[in-house]
């Protein structure tokens, strides 16, 4: 529990994702209680973030994967269900989520990545930088190959939900950017109706998998801690994959958070108590909920110097060239706040791999991801695992 690490002076950009954190209100009830509408917001804090046009930046392709989902006999499992009236995508279309009924006692609770936005330049439905419709759903590689014997979730049922609003999945307001660029940032309100619906369809769950990649990796112990209060006898682990590196700054924090809404959905735990959107950060979030319900194992998987989140550093004005040390420093400061994070640190640039063939063969310094992974689910003992040699 106490494997702490020498804590880096490096404070930056936990705050261009990590305003973007958590949601809602939820008490150890039956369901998340329902969002209510929240108007445009007009104001946000001065702190302002460059006037990103993206002038000569190319967009990495990790970011959107804009192929579609193969079809396969397993990706027939797959149902969508139309969501509550409230949820909607950026622009307002309809949002729904997809559900594979297996297990009725092993559950994942899947967040789909697809960038972020957060002014007039990234929120432009022209920008790809952020994903704005359902799409199809997921693939058919990493986790969500069922017919592979050696996937650890071959047997559980999952509810997948989407992501369309720019707010990495915790947003709660209406923005207007300017320039004719409105966005529903409902990402929370999108996220904690798939939640309740999970309870109803699986309430005999005991074990609980809360993951996603990318920006559905930003949320992840967010929806932990309220699946805890909605599961309390469910085991719940929660794997965050390629979000690690967003620091805590409170000016980007303020900004960020502000245009997403983040203040009206944050969960009413005694530990939110002196929330404000300066202090809602990424790496407080793994704080807050893992102090809200200290029995979930919360975990993740990186790269050392992932170019897609050096790259939504550029967009905040964060330099982070030496992007390891920002994934250090994180869970420095989670450990440092009474919360155990076990980390897998891979080497490279890539970004994400849970839903990528990569899964299976990942090895860092002898240890095996997929075994890493399978014991970290099944309750096991794991240890940290950091590269050594950090670059390819």
């Amino acid at each position: 529990m106490g494997k702490l690490r020498t804590l880096l002076a490096f404070g930056a950009l936990s705050g261009l994702l990590a305003a973007c954190s958590d949601g809602g209100k939820a008490g150890n009830v039956a369901t998340v209680p329902p969002v209510t509408e929240v108007p445009v917001e007009t104001t946000i804090p001065s702190t302002t973030l460059p006037d990103t046009t993206i002038p000569g930046m190319t967009i990495p392709d990790t970011i959107l994967d804009t192929s579609p989902a193969e079809t396969t006999p397993a990706a027939t499992a797959w149902e969508m269900v139309v969501a509550s009236a409230d949820c909607m995508c950026g622009d307002g279309s309809p949002f729904s989520f997809f559900v594979r009924k297996a297990s009725p006692e092993k559950v994942m609770f899947f967040f789909e990545g697809g960038g972020a936005c957060f002014n007039s330049a990234t929120c432009d439905p022209t920008n790809p930088a952020y994903k704005t419709d359902v799409g199809s759903g997921a693939g058919s590689e990493g986790i969500f190959e069922f017919d592979n014997p050696l996937n650890p979730f071959a047997d559980y049922s999952i509810v997948y939900v989407p992501y369309c609003t720019g707010d990495v999945h915790v947003g709660n307001t209406t923005h207007d950017y300017g320039n004719g660029v409105v966005v529903n940032h409902k990402g929370y309100v999108n996220g904690t109706n798939a939640l309740n619906q999970l309870v109803e369809l699986f309430p005999d769950t005991t074990e609980l998998l809360v993951t996603g990649e990318s920006a559905g990796s930003v949320p992840t112990p967010l929806y932990a801690g309220l699946a805890a209060d909605l599961l309390p006898d469910a085991r719940i682990t929660a794997l965050g994959d390629g979000s690690g590196a967003y620091p805590d700054i409170p000016g980007i924090n303020a900004v960020i958070g502000g245009s997403w809404g983040t203040m009206n959905a944050v969960p009413d735990w005694p530990t939110n108590a002196d929330v404000t959107v300066e202090n809602w950060s990424l790496p407080g979030l793994y704080v807050r909920a893992g102090t809200h319900a200290p029995n979930i194992t919360f975990a993740r998987h990186d790269y050392a110097f992932d170019q897609t989140q050096q790259f939504f550093a550029a967009l905040a004005g964060i330099p982070a060239d030496n992007l390891v040390s920002l994934i250090d420093q994180n869970e420095t400061e989670i450990e440092t706040g009474g919360v155990t994070l076990w980390s897998f640190i891979s080497p490279g640039d890539s970004h994400t791999v849970l839903g990528k063939p990569g899964f299976y063969n990942e090895e860092v310094d002898g240890t095996s991801l997929l075994e890493w992974v399978t014991a970290l689910v099944a309750g096991d003992t794991v240890a940290d695992v950091h590269c050594t040699v950090c670059t390819t």
